[in-house]
């Protein structure tokens, strides 16, 4: 990876619409040689996809928390087919500590949150953190461009 696919990268990490045309006066090259990079980005899986960043409170998700879950490992093998079968999981993790599994999801209300931590309990122990603000959302990771 040269100086170009690290600007490339940071470039489609602010905004992942950037058109080919956009992105090759940026960095000084032509667009069929920027596509050649990105396609090589894409197959090499340092770009593994693009999303959208949507409201989850605008779409009527107005809970989101952290769960945390203490789990067993002979549990593992039956919980990784339902937390993938859970829509309103957004991310979980596989962590180190004092807890197995750390997950972020989204709920209209505390209600269906209760809901779904009742189901999780069969599991393991749990614990949970609902966000009240994101004073730091989402963002791409630093990109050196040496």
């Amino acid at each position: 990876m040269d100086k170009i696919d690290r600007k490339l990268l940071k470039l489609l990490q602010e905004n992942a619409r950037y058109t080919l045309k956009q992105l090759s006066e940026r960095v000084y090259l032509s667009s069929p040689a920027v596509a050649a990079r990105i396609e090589k980005l894409e197959e090499e899986g340092i770009i593994s996809g693009y999303h959208a960043d949507v409201s989850l409170e605008r779409l009527g998700y107005h809970i989101t928390a952290f769960i945390n879950l203490e789990m067993e490992p002979k549990h593992k093998s039956s919980f990784l087919p339902f937390i993938q079968s859970i829509p309103n999981v957004i991310e979980c993790n596989i962590v180190s500590g004092n807890y197995s599994m750390i997950m972020k999801v989204g709920f209209p209300n505390t209600g269906d949150l209760e809901a779904f931590i009742g189901k999780l309990q069969k599991y393991g122990n749990t614990e949970t953190q609902i966000i009240f603000s994101v004073p730091v959302p989402h963002r791409g990771i630093v990109i050196a461009e040496e």
